[in-house]
């Protein structure tokens, strides 16, 4: 007979996981189904985890190299000991997924091994049984995008997750994509020595971010020794005596050791059944759903990388809340307005809700309020001087509708805005709140400040 859950959710990412434990939280008996061995999916194993690793490894071997002996601190030439540093990676990675593991067993979630097969509904295949689920929940993340003439092998041409373990640090690295996974890949190699080029096919990095944003990072990845090829289409790359030769339009052609193909990622859903069970999906091949996460077979849901909106760990992870809330009977509810993106790069970046050109283009009048970190008292005490705050606000009623920020702990200076905006606050009740002095986030204040043309610092 089979076995019959309450939820079966197909895939352990940060959707999925997330879903699956908070379900089990609710009281519903659970079951989630992941093919690779390990948990967590792409961002745990190959994404997120492994390259912030990277990121903070290289980030300090940097500082070692150009910035110490200015800060009074001489360490001599520092050495990359990339075995040691790949060490770090896994046992972060390892740390990670087992830890989900634990969470599994902890909250009595079944975590089963296989590829999921929906057959129907309320009916999931896996390893040749069975299971029986009230409740289905697609959670099967995104892979990286291919690109017609560019043959990934994983060596010479990488993607994302081969660029996580490359065996030497490169002599030239040529990175195709100029978005966050491209720039962060590109900083971690740049940083231990590559001849980095990135070449985008958009007249800017970071496309859809705030232009200011994309502008000065243009600017400050350049300084750090980054070559950029903007507006360039890359046609095709061959392998020759150990290198690769890119082909870009107009006729031109390249040759490097290493290319990462970053480009984006697409909705994973291969062998899931989709179209058999009738599920639709979009022409982008996106699972449709409703606004309660449910897709057009009752009780099928959908969440994270495989469904419309940002693909974004985070965002994953809330809607893997949602829903698991809303099977339950609760009211699960998430404000796409107020959702972060950041970059990790050095300097970080971070934006929320609308970008200026956004604004523009729906007649929107707002203000804005900007502060440089270089008046900034601790940012000039750590020496992380480069980068700006800027904040975006009704021009009526002041409040928040966007903020973007280029510079140290970006990411973490987000989250102030992503409350105020989740509350509906103003920036001026951002401004009359007291900041703790001196840190960074008193840019974020003066931002706020800003606003209303009575920032003190500046």
């Amino acid at each position: 007979m089979a076995e019959t859950y309450d939820v079966v959710v197909i895939g352990s990412g940060p959707g999925g996981y997330v879903c699956a434990i908070r379900a089990a939280q609710l009281g519903l008996k659970v079951a989630c189904i992941e093919k690779d061995a390990t948990l967590g999916g792409t961002c745990l194993n190959v994404g997120c985890i492994p390259s912030k690793a990277l990121l903070s490894v290289s980030e300090k071997y940097a500082q070692a190299a150009h910035q110490y002996a200015g800060l009074g601190i001489d360490v001599g030439t520092p050495k990359i000991d990339l075995a040691k540093m790949m060490a770090h990676k896994n046992k972060v990675v390892s740390a990670n997924t087992q830890g989900i593991a634990f969470l599994f067993k902890k909250n009595k979630v079944t975590h089963i091994i296989g590829t999921g097969v929906i057959k129907g509904a309320g009916v999931v295949e896996v390893n040749g049984q069975t299971i029986d689920a009230k409740n289905i929940v697609i959670a099967t993340g995104s892979e990286s995008t291919p690109l017609p003439g560019i043959a990934v092998d994983e060596k010479q041409i990488v993607s994302s997750t081969g660029a996580l373990c490359l065996p030497k640090v490169p002599e030239t690295l040529a990175v195709i994509g100029g978005g966050v996974i491209g720039l962060e890949m590109g900083s971690v190699w740049q940083r231990l020595g590559a001849k980095v080029t990135v070449i985008e096919f958009m007249d800017r990095l970071l496309p859809g971010m705030d232009m200011e944003v994309s502008k000065e990072m243009k600017k400050l990845l350049g300084r750090q020794g980054m070559e950029f090829r903007l507006s360039t289409k890359v046609t095709g790359a061959q392998n020759a005596d150990g290198k690769v030769v890119l082909s870009l339009e107009p006729e031109e052609k390249i040759e490097v050791e290493t290319v990462l193909l970053a480009i984006g990622r697409r909705p994973y859903t291969a062998g899931l059944g989709l179209e058999k069970s009738g599920v639709k999906v979009d022409n982008k091949g996106r699972v449709e759903i409703d606004d309660h996460f449910q897709t057009s077979v009752k009780g099928i849901y959908a969440i994270g990388d495989v469904v419309r909106g940002a693909m974004l760990a985070h965002k994953a992870e809330d809607e893997g809340i949602a829903v698991a809330e809303i099977i339950s009977g609760k009211a699960g509810h998430i404000n796409y307005d107020a959702i972060p993106n950041v970059v990790y790069t050095f300097p970080e970046v971070a934006a929320i809700g609308a970008t200026e050109e956004q604004l523009k283009e729906k007649g929107v009048a707002y203000k804005t309020g900007k502060f440089p970190y270089m008046a900034n008292g601790r940012a000039r005490a750590i020496a992380t001087t480069d980068g700006f705050v800027k904040i975006l606000a009704d021009a009526v009623t002041d409040r928040v509708l966007g903020c973007h920020i280029v510079g140290a702990e970006a990411g973490t200076l987000i989250a102030e805005i992503a409350l105020a905006m989740n509350c509906g606050a103003s920036a001026d009740d951002i401004a009359r709140t007291c900041h703790a002095h001196p840190t960074l986030n008193e840019i974020v204040k003066e931002a706020a400040l800003a606003v209303a043309g009575r920032a003190i610092h500046i």
